[in-house]
């Protein structure tokens, strides 16, 4: 299993670097960590008492890696799900907070092992994660992922601003539908044209 630094590593590589999109409800935002994130922590990367787009601008990727471990991965307590669900849970974590844990919940219970939807990584959901993996060793990590995909594409069902996320402007997939496939095996990623039949009534 890879390391919890090495998946961290991996997803500062994802997000990429600065952007300052109007359309994304956390502002300004470099390797994943949006401004709305350093304030929230209280995280002056320029040391000048205030925390504003230059402290964005002045992240560095170990910043982001250390970030990421300290605040999406052992503070959530993700280190207790089981190994072979953490990576992807960590890499939705990072770009939806609780409801990462959400719809892993939420799966569990569809899955007969329930657990209140609370977003946090408690006792029982802890034991219901692991009661699902144990019953579908193989399949979790794949229903996981299919369940984060469904997330992502209901958000851009309700909200227009956000389907640039999930749909190219070429009609190929997203960011968002792409980087959720990456936790999936291949044959359960969408082809070219079923992702453009889920998308067809945004116009």
């Amino acid at each position: 299993m890879k390391s919890v630094k090495e998946i961290a590593e991996e997803i500062v590589s994802r997000e990429g670097g600065f952007v300052n999109d109007p359309d994304d409800p956390g502002g300004a935002t470099k390797f994943g960590v949006t401004l709305q994130t350093l304030r929230r922590l209280g995280i002056d990367v320029t040391q000048d008492s205030r925390i504003d787009v230059s402290d964005v601008r002045s992240l560095t990727r170990a910043d982001a890696v250390a970030i990421y471990i300290e605040h999406y991965f052992h503070r959530p307590g993700l280190g207790n799900l089981p190994e072979s669900i953490q990576a992807s849970v960590f890499d939705m974590y990072v770009n939806a907070g609780l409801n990462a844990v959400k719809v892993l919940q939420r799966l569990c219970t569809s899955m007969g092992f329930p657990c209140d939807p609370d977003g946090m990584v408690g006792p029982e959901t802890i034991r219901a994660v692991q009661n699902a993996c144990d019953a579908a060793p193989q399949h979790l990590n794949d229903a996981y992922g299919i369940a984060r995909r469904n997330y992502y594409y209901a958000i851009a069902d309700a909200r227009p601003q956000s389907r640039k996320y999930a749909r190219r402007r070429d009609g190929g997939k997203g960011g968002w539908i792409i980087r959720a496939e990456e936790f999936i095996s291949p044959k359960y990623h969408l082809s070219d044209l079923q992702h453009q039949l889920r998308v067809a009534t945004w116009g």
